[in-house]
């Protein structure tokens, strides 16, 4: 076969970072620079695992918020910095303002802020605390060490071992680490998720495929695309547009839910299993019980 009749191949570069790999900063940033691909694994896993509506939609604004990094790019046309290594060298394809890693990275930490702080309203639950006995908490944020109004904080964890040692201990614990983030604790993750959001967009500097206007103007467009997706997804709730979408065959027939905004993830299926955990301990009670007086 000639040469001539060779097809060359192209590379699926949906991975393909240059880096430094003699120095460390360069190798965590081009780690860092995977967070978009890692964070779209995680929508999908979310979303097949809890059936959530507010998991769709924020993905929804993700791709949104994609698509509108893809036309202005095409719209501004500004090229890429060059590498000083290799003259004339340009790291990554396509146009580099602004910057697609740093949009994408904002709009998650701004989507996931204002959803933990604005949007997410842990309501009254109920929590077991002992065979045969159920607890209801109320669930509005309280301050100090504890969770919602009448659900456990850390000083509470530690009166209890003040009291009663380690067994009230275990307990005060087990009630703690199933009840709601607080306010204090959904801002500090909100903070954190910023930080990651700020060291993707440094990244992305650091390794030459970004000049610094690029990628703050990639974080004011994720920031301004979560806060507008945010406004249109707040007005869907109110005009009762996602509760209609749930009546649909297609979100009946894939089980979609919308409690994460008033509960925990997994909380659901805890209070599932409490209930069916409780019924045994009831029974087997019964049984000790019956046991007993056949014995007597």
């Amino acid at each position: 076969m000639a040469d001539d009749d060779i097809t060359p191949l192209a590379s699926l570069s949906l991975t393909h970072v240059y880096y430094n790999p003699t120095d460390p900063l360069s190798t965590v940033s081009a780690f860092l620079s995977l967070l978009p691909q890692a964070l779209c694994v995680v929508y999908v896993t979310l979303l097949w695992s809890t059936r959530e509506a507010e998991v769709l939609l924020m993905f929804a604004g993700q791709l949104a918020c994609e698509a509108v990094n893809f036309v202005l790019k095409r719209l501004i046309k500004e090229e890429r910095p060059r590498r000083l290594v290799a003259a004339g060298a340009v790291v990554g394809k396509g146009y580099g303002m602004p910057s697609s890693h740093a949009q994408f990275a904002a709009f998650w930490a701004v989507a996931v802020g204002l959803f933990l702080c604005v949007r997410h309203r842990p309501r009254s639950r109920l929590r077991s605390s002992g065979a045969g006995q159920r607890v209801v908490a109320t669930g509005r944020d309280g301050g100090g060490g504890g969770g919602a109004a009448g659900e456990p904080g850390l000083i509470d964890v530690y009166r209890a071992y003040a009291r009663g040692g380690f067994a009230a201990t275990s307990r005060s614990i087990e009630a703690y680490s199933h009840s709601h983030w607080t306010l204090a604790q959904r801002v500090v993750v909100s903070t954190g998720a910023l930080l990651v959001a700020g060291l993707v967009a440094w990244s992305r500097v650091y390794l030459g495929y970004h000049s610094v206007r690029q990628v703050l103007a990639g974080c004011a467009a994720g920031a301004g695309c979560a806060g507008a997706w945010f406004a249109v997804t707040y007005l869907m709730r109110e005009m009762g547009l996602v509760a209609w979408a749930l009546e649909l065959p297609p979100a009946r027939w894939f089980r979609m839910r919308d409690l994460v905004v008033e509960e925990d993830l997994c909380q659901a299926g805890w209070e599932k299993w409490e209930e069916k955990r409780l019924l045994a301990l009831e029974r087997e009670q019964e049984k000790k019980k019956t046991k007993d007086k056949k014995g007597q």
